[in-house]
């Protein structure tokens, strides 16, 4: 079952992605060659708190860390550590937030230093796929035109979607029903309704779409070694343009 949030719900799931908005904004900045992972999930849990709110990541089952911060070839789940940040990497940041009993949960990635064309053309596609997806959730189209509207976009500019992880809807749990894949046709699954809220999550590869999870038991990577990039943005879905409650990313 998709649940349909209120007015009032949905309000306070603004609140919480909001904090998961300015916390991306403010570690953006200190992102930069030379400054270790652990030390900016560190920065995010403090910034969340002191917000009043709870970094939802950390003990989600069994989760260690406060953020999710997966560099170059890690597409997702990166466990923040002693990794150093390099010139010409790409980062991608995972933030979850909880307030009064309601989730936040947005992407981004980011760019070490100075990148390579390649690297900015991937990051370019990601976003843009990722809004073509929020575009396309509207009420009355399809589950999966979300992922549809994904696919297409990078397929066409040469890059792969990555099959075994998912976007998902967003409320009271930080992951709740429906699984929204970034692929396959349109027209399939349930239709879109007002009210439905969900974390839309493009995962792009350079490369090959397959992935594996390293011996940590959390961290995702491309099986090629290629680089990838992660944006998600929480949406409602209205009669019209989606609400989006993580604008200002």
């Amino acid at each position: 079952m998709i649940n349909i949030r209120n007015a009032r719900e949905i309000e306070l799931l603004r609140k919480s992605a909001q904090i998961v908005v300015e916390t991306l904004n403010m570690i953006e900045s200190r992102i930069r060659p030379g400054v270790r992972t652990g030390d900016l999930d560190a920065e995010i849990a403090d910034f969340i708190r002191s917000k009043k709110g709870r970094p939802a990541f950390k003990g989600f089952h069994g989760y260690p860390a406060n953020s999710c911060i997966s560099v170059d070839e890690q597409v997702v789940h990166g466990i923040p550590g002693d990794r150093v940040l390099k010139e010409g990497e790409i980062v991608s940041v995972d933030v979850g937030v909880e307030l009064n009993g309601y989730y936040g949960d947005a992407a981004k990635t980011f760019k070490v230093g100075r990148v390579s064309p390649e690297k900015e053309r991937l990051i370019k596609y990601t976003k843009e796929s990722l809004d073509l997806a929020v575009a396309a959730a509207v009420a009355g189209n399809y589950l999966s035109d979300i992922g549809n509207a994904v696919q297409k976009h990078v397929e066409a500019a040469g890059y792969s979607v990555v099959r075994d992880l998912v976007g998902h809807g967003l409320g009271t749990e930080m992951h709740e029903p429906p699984q929204i894949p970034n692929y396959g046709p349109p027209g399939k699954g349930p239709r879109l309704k007002p009210g439905m809220v969900f974390a839309i999550e493009p995962m792009v590869n350079m490369g090959s779409y397959q992935v594996y999870t390293a011996a940590d038991e959390w961290t995702v990577l491309t099986s090629d070694g290629m680089p990838s990039a992660h944006f998600e943005h929480d949406i409602v879905i209205t009669n019209g343009r989606p609400d989006i409650l993580t604008a200002g990313l």
